[in-house]
């Protein structure tokens, strides 16, 4: 891995949310040896947002749902991107907003060293607006946590 990895680790899990993962290793291939997992989620409900996101990773085992640390950094990961879609208003439905967002989750080292071990990244990218088609804005976000 080159000297700089650790600097696009969330630009590729942003990639990857934008388009897909074979778009985003066609522009940084070193991440190719990284597990990645998308989806889709809907929701004016923050905790199904989180759910859906946790139940993507457990199913794909990118986690271990058994392993306190692993399902904590996902959590921490995923509200620190749910701080930028949300403009740090970590309120949706009780403030009459909705989000439909695509995620994408990436697990691996970012680092030249393995001693530095695995990191977590989401990245959700989708829109967020009033609960009313044609009302909603494009939204980003993107949190990285160590296991």
């Amino acid at each position: 891995m080159t000297q700089h990895t650790h600097r696009e680790f969330g630009k590729f899990t942003t990639l990857v949310a934008l388009t897909d993962e074979e778009t985003a290793l066609g522009l940084l291939p070193h991440f190719e040896s990284f597990k990645v997992m998308t989806g889709k989620v809907g929701s004016m409900d923050l905790s199904k947002v989180i759910s859906s996101v946790e139940t993507a990773a457990k199913r794909g085992a990118l986690i271990d749902g058994n392993i306190y640390r692993e399902t904590h950094s996902l959590y921490h990961a995923i509200l620190e991107a749910l701080q930028g879609v949300t403009r740090g208003d970590l309120s949706v439905g009780e403030i009459m907003r909705t989000v439909g967002l695509r995620f994408a989750i990436v697990r691996g080292n970012p680092y030249d060293s393995d001693d530095e071990g695995e990191w977590l990244a989401v990245c959700f990218y989708g829109t967020i607006g009033a609960p009313i088609r044609g009302k909603e804005h494009e939204a980003l976000g993107l949190g990285i946590n160590h296991i």
